[in-house]
């Protein structure tokens, strides 16, 4: 059932009429189909003739294509593609968008290829087919895999040219629309599948009309019991509401009459769907939806829009804070409108949305709006479909950012799809300028949004002139500032605080190379040192020196690597091991002629431990980020005797030589071992666990905090027994130091302080 049928059966009588007024002939075909040719022509007619001629060969090439082939229903399939052309010539999209439209399903159902499409009717239309086309014909472990990576093939298709994603919508609607002949599972899994991705991006391009359609269908098709209930409880209600709906629209008509005001008034009422979630949403029943019934008011131009508000609030009263000005700050998806809800004659609330014809068109079409009516043709003193296109086409160059930092195809989908959250709040730079983010979004969203830069420098913000935790979320009018610092970097915690799926992907993005440089550098510190073990020096890395190229070649063909940094992170990740590579190495120096060097082995600090394989000393400085981990059972600090387990994929993690969880560790893989020292010059403190027994009463942390600080230490974090507190309590206490001395003076001053009755170092294992 097609929405408009829907709307038509759902209306009072009274306004069935009002409900067909056109505001733009081409928004009035959108629930309409065609299943010939020769309707489509008369679609078309807008085309100029050479495109029309263009078109029905794209219709013969396209029907000899499917010749044989049969839908579900059992109408031949040319019927399908044609019907999506007849929705896409709605929009008045060119003569490519339409023969892609009626080509979309050649590629991937019939065998024809793109170079074919190519030859006879040229790249543009081509590249619309194959952005359209599923990766079927390549191997996916899973269905789910195969299909996040034509998801991903799609909308970047769609990035590079919006056509690609009316066309699959056109196509989708279509078969929503068709759905009854499927399998019922198959129809729950497409229902599903639209409800979640396809209906969002619609309402994103501002799609309003197919969204609400498809939205409704996949209800009808997820739930029909609820969808059949909530029909007859609908119909019922309108019955008893007709008479309210008939003396409003009577009084709002005379109201504008009076002022000599020209325009067109339409009652819309809520699709089933809206109705069900705003029950879900408030937890209530159908009695109390009451907002079901409303009315739209079409104005000739912009100022006509505050003059029906000021008329209306005269007529009757309206609800306090239900007034919306999505015109001065217009939606996400580029939609305008006035929103008001007043208090009707018989008490009930009733909204009313003001709006210029030209917004009323990008209200329902969204970006279609471009090709609906020339873009450079004003009107209302505005560009029309301009803030549409303006922050759609942001939208579509924030998911071609995306992809920049994100390879994968089911983490792709996943940021698209935090980017499809509808709700969002509108907040304002300092400069005035409106960013619109999803609801939830915190100051980290708002840097990124701004500019990547401006994110991955940030180190604090403002929120409306007032210092603000990075986590706070932003309500709609708050101006936001950005603090920025060169040598700031992001934080790992961030992305537990971002909502946005480009603030997401640019963060992942960072610390994943952030990662892989770290571990590069450690791979090549650990194979620098165990070849010194073997008396030599590592190869040049000069793109110059034609021998070394052609040595990290054979040693990288050796090991399976890419390429030399891809070999090094693997040692750096203990997905190799150093001392194996540098035997590797030197054999393949040997084979070359060069000698171990009497100083250089000299120079290989190494022990003559078994357990620790000769493979040399790494020196831990406190530099070397997430590629060394300081292991948190026994979180050693700067004086610690210290191990070293080489992870399997997860760096180099720090034990002390007497913790009990790494001795465990070595007895099961003692191969993966490597001795460590601390380095002399050493870049940060060192943060190491305290068990503080403290008589409980007033100030007591107080004197705790006091006692930290008084010997020069930090405090990282506390926590005490959940049990209820008796005479004496244990803190737990992290603290930051910077070796064992300085550890050493912090226990002494906390043992001086009185409320403290005993204080260890606190280890897990």
């Amino acid at each position: 059932m097609s929405l408009r049928s829907f709307a038509a059966d759902l209306l009072p009588a009274a306004l069935q009429g009002l409900q067909r007024v056109s505001l733009a002939p081409s928004l009035t075909g959108l629930a309409g189909e065609v299943s010939s040719f020769a309707g489509l022509t008369e679609k078309i007619g807008y085309l100029a003739k050479a495109d029309l001629k263009l078109v029905r060969e794209a219709y013969k090439f396209a029907d000899e294509a499917h010749l044989g082939q049969f839908r579900a229903s059992g109408q031949p399939y040319i019927t399908h593609p044609v019907a999506v052309a007849g929705l896409c010539a709605d929009w008045k999209l060119d003569a490519q968008a339409i023969m892609a439209a009626l080509l979309h399903d050649t590629i991937e159902d019939q065998g024809v290829t793109k170079t074919q499409l190519i030859e006879k009717f040229g790249a543009p239309t081509a590249d619309l087919v194959d952005g359209l086309t599923k990766l079927d014909k390549l191997q996916f472990n899973t269905r789910e895999e195969s299909q996040a990576e034509s998801f991903r093939k799609m909308l970047l298709a769609m990035a590079r040219d919006v056509r690609v994603i009316l066309i699959k919508l056109a196509d989708r609607l279509h078969n929503m629309r068709t759905m009854q002949a499927m399998a019922p599972e198959k129809r729950q899994r497409i229902a599903r599948e639209t409800l979640d991705i396809y209906a969002p991006i619609a309402h994103r391009l501002g799609l309003n009309q197919m969204y609400r359609e498809l939205q409704e269908l996949c209800f009808e098709l997820l739930y029909p019991w609820r969808h059949a209930a909530l029909a007859k409880a609908v119909k019922r209600a309108r019955g008893h509401r007709r008479d309210i709906v008939e003396r409003v629209q009577k009084e709002v008509e005379k109201a504008f009459a009076q002022q000599k005001i020209k325009v067109q008034v339409s009652g819309r009422e809520k699709t089933i769907y809206s109705i069900y979630r705003k029950m879900r949403e408030k937890h209530a029943g159908f009695a109390q939806v009451s907002d079901i019934f409303g009315f739209r008011i079409v104005v000739p131009g912009l100022n006509e829009c505050y003059i029906a508000l000021g008329i209306l609030h005269q007529l009757f009263k309206p609800v306090p804070g239900r007034f919306k000005d999505y015109i001065a700050i217009p939606k996400a998806n580029g939609y305008q409108s006035l929103h008001t809800t007043l208090v009707s004659p018989l008490g009930t609330a009733v909204e009313f949305q003001m709006r210029t014809e030209q917004m009323h068109a990008v209200a329902e079409a969204g970006i279609a709006a471009h090709w609906l009516y020339k873009t450079g043709e004003k009107a209302g003193g505005t560009k029309l479909g301009g803030d549409a296109q303006r922050l759609s086409t942001m939208w579509l160059q924030s998911l071609l950012d995306i992809q920049d930092e994100t390879r994968d195809a089911a983490e792709f989908l996943e940021h698209v799809k935090i980017d499809l959250y509808p709700d969002a709040v509108y907040v304002f730079t300092p400069r005035s300028r409106i960013m619109a983010l999803p609801r939830g979004a915190t100051p980290v969203d708002f840097a990124y949004a701004i500019h990547s830069d401006v994110g991955q420098h940030m180190v604090a913000a403002k929120i409306n002139g007032e210092a603000a935790a990075l986590r706070t979320e932003l309500k709609s009018g708050d101006v936001v500032e950005i603090i920025t610092a060169p040598g700031a970097r992001p934080n790992p915690a961030w992305l537990s605080m971002v909502r946005t799926g480009r603030a997401r992907s640019k963060i992942r993005h960072y610390l994943k190379n952030m990662e892989a440089e770290e571990s590069r550098a450690l791979g090549e510190k650990m194979l620098a040192q165990a070849l010194r073990a073997e008396g030599l020096q590592l190869p040049s890395t000069d793109p110059a020196d034609a021998q070394a190229v052609a040595l990290w070649q054979q040693l990288t063909r050796w090991s399976g690597n890419r390429g030399r940094g891809e070999l090094l992170v693997d040692i750096g990740l203990g997905r190799k091991i150093a001392i194996i590579v540098a035997k590797r190495l030197a054999q393949l120096l040997t084979e070359r002629g060069i000698k171990p060097d009497a100083v250089t082995l000299s120079l290989g600090r190494y022990t003559q431990d078994d357990a620790t394989t000769n493979q040399g000393v790494v020196f831990v400085d406190g530099s070397e980020g997430n590629s060394v981990q300081l292991a948190p059972c026994c979180r050693p600090i700067p004086g610690d005797p210290i191990v070293g387990y080489l992870g399997r994929g997860e760096g180099l993690l720090v034990h002390t030589a007497d913790c009990a969880t790494g001795r465990r560790l070595f007895e099961r893989d003692s191969e993966r071992w490597i001795a460590i020292a601390w380095a002399e010059e050493l870049t940060r403190s060192f943060e190491t666990g305290l068990a503080v027994l403290v008589k409980n009463g007033k100030g007591v942390l107080a004197q705790v905090a006091s006692a930290v600080s008084a010997a020069e230490a930090d405090i990282v974090h506390l926590d005490m027994d959940q049990a209820p507190a008796g005479e004496n309590i244990e803190l737990r206490v992290l603290v930051a130091v910077r070796d064992r001395h300085h550890l050493a003076e912090v226990l002494r001053t906390l043992r001086r302080a009185a409320v403290v009755q005993k204080v260890s170092r606190r280890r897990l294992s």
